[in-house]
């Protein structure tokens, strides 16, 4: 296996490392989060940092990287306290990476990467039309983490939008059939598949992996 100590990953290009990092911890959802500003301009951009931090109460996390002058997500999620996360599917793969480009203030996402702001249900915060499950998040609480100049971003889920046909009937949903996208590194794309469901694990009825062939 090659090794790479501190020293040597810090000497790397900046871009090879990067990629490395970014890559390393595997594969993470892609999911297009949509707001507004107080002008009623929209804004959608991908996210592959969005965790569960919780089902009761049902809680979401994402983190946020170094505040600039175009964080436009954060800022009118500090502003208006509600926003959106929509999965990526593959329909929409291309659109959703290309709303990570540094777009200026009063440019609309939506628009320039041809994905559709859907307001419903009175929800202050646009939804992603194009995707087949939409989460209605309210902003709960900002942590940040001083090592790096990020920042968790901590909402709770008070509205779901999904495909019914996609939820199994013990709560779960099928991400294969929705065709949810992950996502490694920054700009590498994979489809979901389903490998094997295995059951609630417990000591008294777990498998005796000693007695199994490697």
């Amino acid at each position: 296996m090659k090794y790479i100590d501190n020293e040597a990953l810090n000497n790397l290009d900046r871009f090879y490392r990067a990629n490395l990092i970014n890559s390393i911890s595997g594969l993470k959802a892609a999911n297009l989060i949509g707001t507004v500003n107080s002008e009623g301009v929209t804004n959608v951009a991908i996210f592959s940092s969005v965790i569960h931090l919780g089902a009761n109460p049902a809680l979401l996390g994402f983190i946020q990287r170094p505040i600039t002058a175009t964080a436009h997500t954060y800022k009118n999620i500090i502003a208006s306290h509600y926003y959106t996360i929509n999965h990526v599917n593959s329909n929409i793969i291309e659109k959703a990476h290309y709303t990570s480009a540094k777009f200026e203030d009063g440019v609309s996402e939506f628009e320039k990467c041809n994905l559709t702001p859907q307001f419903k249900n009175n929800f202050l915060a646009p939804y992603v039309e194009e995707s087949s499950i939409q989460i209605g998040m309210q902003l709960v609480e900002t942590i940040p983490i001083k090592h790096n100049d990020t920042t968790l971003v901590i909402g709770k889920i008070v509205a779901i939008h999904i495909n019914e046909t996609y939820i199994e009937n013990d709560g779960n949903i099928n991400l294969a059939a929705s065709e949810s996208i992950t996502v490694a590194g920054l700009e590498t794309y994979y489809t979901s598949a389903k490998k094997v469901k295995l059951p609630y694990a417990q000591v008294n009825t777990m498998p005796n992996f000693e007695n199994n062939e490697s």
